[in-house]
């Protein structure tokens, strides 16, 4: 996997710079931990590059952790993270078979329980028994057409032979766009700081929950300055202490003129650009790819897309857990129950693909000047997880919960209680690895680069 994405990404850095320790992997019927490893190496190898262009340091990745970083990071102490789902969210048994309804956005558990007929404050039970009425692909075109989330299990044969999935199948695994506007100042050309890489680069940060806010983390890590923007009815309480360290966090509603224009302003200034709207989103407000790269000449834009970026679902709405029933990766067998992932490892890996983008876009500008757009999606990543499937390990050698030891004993003192995170699941060398401020809630800043 890890060559595949390295060709994907035009890099010419070798798989065997990658030091890998230990050989435990998380219990699954599909390769996560090397996934994790693949996922997390490469965007320590676009460190590295980035950091030492002529002689890049010596990149080492500690298995168990890069598995452990695929599902929550952080250990509250003294506090309980919020619930991360809403609870009518889960797995359904319909008519026909299963379905999984999201409803963790309060706007999308509204639409859910309206194509139910069910009335707001309707309870998990009562919506199992309307399922049980349905077609589950019924249902699933019903919820979507409604404006919410959902998606039917599907055998991984069947989403093979599915208009989706033949698309999907057909896209590269990052469509790269290269050799954008030109840059209109030199400053990014200078050498960066070994110890902390990033330091100076500043990235804009529109997203949401998994794979967009894991991404900017992992810049963060490095030194980057990331400024997350959310409107005011935005809320994802389960996973904002998980995702938000070393960010400002700020409100900022592009659905207004003012809210853009100010939205311009930071644009003009930042260095990346991070995004996990719809495809079209962004261009309905004015702000296609474009005219992104006329605001800033330069921009590495990097976005991502539940469904692919062609075919009739591009611009459905996703997460990884419908992305998974969708392409057959919880399937189980016929008639059995859903058997996801143990961890959102669809998010996790896109999201560090998309940090290596960023990289990998840095590097190119500061060799050419010129910008690029990066894109990713949550189902070629499914896509290329099925296609290395293998056998599961052997129960001897598989991962359990995480030790103590594997918590860094610093605390960090987040807005809620202090925690403890995961020791960093890799090293590149020469670098530090931590972040300049603590988990923050949402719109807790405002929106400026500080």
């Amino acid at each position: 996997m890890l060559q595949q994405i390295l060709t994907a990404l035009g890099s010419d850095a070798s798989p065997g710079t990658l030091q890998v320790h230990g050989s435990a992997s998380l219990s699954a019927r599909y390769p996560v931990s090397d996934l994790a490893c693949a996922g997390i190496g490469t965007a320590a190898l676009m460190l590295a590059r980035w950091a030492r262009p002529e002689a890049p340091p010596a990149v080492e990745i500690d298995r168990a952790l890069a598995s452990w970083w695929f599902g929550f990071s952080i250990r509250p102490l003294g506090w309980e993270r919020p619930n991360v789902r809403d609870a009518v969210t889960g797995d359904y048994a319909a008519r026909d078979g299963w379905i999984r309804l999201h409803a963790n956005a309060v706007h999308h558990r509204r639409a859910i329980l309206a194509v139910l007929e069910l009335p707001d404050g309707a309870a998990r039970d009562a919506v199992a028994r309307r399922v049980r009425g349905w077609s589950a692909e019924a249902l699933e075109e019903a919820v979507v057409q409604g404006g919410a989330c959902a998606a039917a299990l599907r055998a991984p044969a069947a989403w093979r032979d599915h208009p989706q999935g033949r698309a999907v199948a057909a896209e590269p695994l990052v469509h790269c766009l290269t050799g954008l506007a030109g840059a209109p100042d030199a400053g990014w050309l200078d050498d960066p700081d070994p110890g902390r890489p990033l330091a100076g680069i500043r990235v804009l940060d529109l997203t949401r929950v998994l794979a967009g806010p894991t991404a900017t983390r992992f810049l963060a890590a490095y030194g980057a300055r990331v400024l997350r923007l959310d409107p005011a009815d935005w809320t994802e309480p389960g996973m904002v202490p998980e995702v938000t360290a070393g960010k400002r966090c700020a409100f900022l509603d592009l659905r207004r003129p003012e809210g853009r224009e100010r939205f311009r302003q930071l644009l003009a200034r930042a260095d990346v650009l991070v995004h996990g709207y719809r495809p079209g989103a962004l261009d309905a407000l004015g702000l296609d790819a474009e005219t992104r790269q006329v605001i800033r000449p330069g921009l590495v834009d990097v976005c991502l897309d539940a469904w692919g970026w062609s075919g009739p679902w591009r611009g459905r709405r996703g997460f990884d857990s419908l992305v998974q029933m969708s392409a057959g990766i919880a399937w189980a067998g016929e008639g059995a129950a859903p058997d996801p992932l143990p961890v959102q490892a669809l998010d996790q890996s896109a999201g560090y693909l998309m940090a290596a983008c960023a990289l990998r876009g840095l590097t190119l500008r500061r060799e050419t000047g010129l910008g690029g757009g990066w894109r990713v999606s949550l189902a070629r990543m499914a896509r290329l997880l099925q296609d290395a499937a293998e056998a599961p390990p052997d129960t001897a050698s598989i991962l359990g919960m995480a030790p103590d030891a594997a918590y860094d004993p610093a605390i960090e003192p987040t807005a809620w209680g202090p925690a403890q995170r995961l020791r960093a699941p890799c090293r590149v060398a020469g670098a530090r690895w931590g972040w300049d401020w603590p988990a923050c809630d949402l719109r807790s800043s405002p929106p400026d680069w500080g």
